[in-house]
This record gives C-alpha cells, sequence and structure tokens, in this order.
C-alpha cells in the first residue's frame, strides 16, 4: 500500500448525492447501472456507471444518498461517458455494497 500525503488526500473532492435515475447497461462488459446523481446547486447532476447489479435492484436506487468522487476527468465506458465515481466495500466475491451517509444530509457536502 502506497502512503498518500494531507495534500493528496485533499485533492479527492468526495461528495454527497441523491440518485435521481437508474438504467440498465446493457453494452457494459461487466453488469452495471446508468446512474444519474444530483450533487446539490454547486455540482449540479452527473452521471456514472455503477457495477451495483448483483445487490441493487434499479428501482430502488432512486432516493438513495451515496458518496462519489466528483472531480475525476470524464471516462467512457462502451457508448457512456461517466463523469463521477460512486464509492463502495468490494467483497469477497467482488459484489459492492455503496458507501451512504448513516443520517440524510445535504447534497453536495464534502466528505472529511
Amino acid at each position: 500500500m502506497e502512503l498518500i500525503n494531507w495534500q493528496d488526500f485533499e485533492k479527492i473532492e468526495m461528495r454527497t448525492g441523491t440518485i435521481v435515475e437508474a438504467n440498465d447497461f446493457p453494452k457494459a462488459r461487466n453488469p452495471a447501472y446508468q446512474l444519474l446523481i444530483d450533487f446539490g446547486p454547486e455540482i449540479g447532476t452527473k452521471r456514472s456507471s455503477a457495477q451495483i447489479t448483483r445487490l441493487y435492484q434499479k428501482e430502488e436506487l432512486i432516493g438513495k444518498q451515496i458518496i462519489a468522487v466528483v472531480n475525476f476527468p470524464p471516462k467512457q465506458i462502451a457508448n457512456f461517458i461517466s463523469e463521477c465515481l460512486v464509492l463502495g466495500v468490494l467483497g469477497d466475491d467482488k459484489e459492492v455494497t455503496l458507501l451512504q451517509p448513516g443520517k440524510s444530509v445535504r447534497n453536495g457536502q464534502r466528505i472529511a
């Protein structure tokens, strides 16, 4: 594991957001959803491809608050541009459990 310094950590913009749309992503190499996430008025909405189909149905994702890195450059995944990285815990079988605030918070708040 490579150690980072405080300045490295401060560069990472992890923010809270609410999933407002979740769609199947049939062209993804691994099963995934296409998400639209509201990060509040300062950041707006961003799209993300998330490999979370093993533990979540797309209908239950709507309204769920998540944590994501919002300052990565856009990344093309098949025919989709992903604008942020939704964070989760990678399980033993590579299933992803979403990281979420313990209580409801304002969209766009920074993780520290």
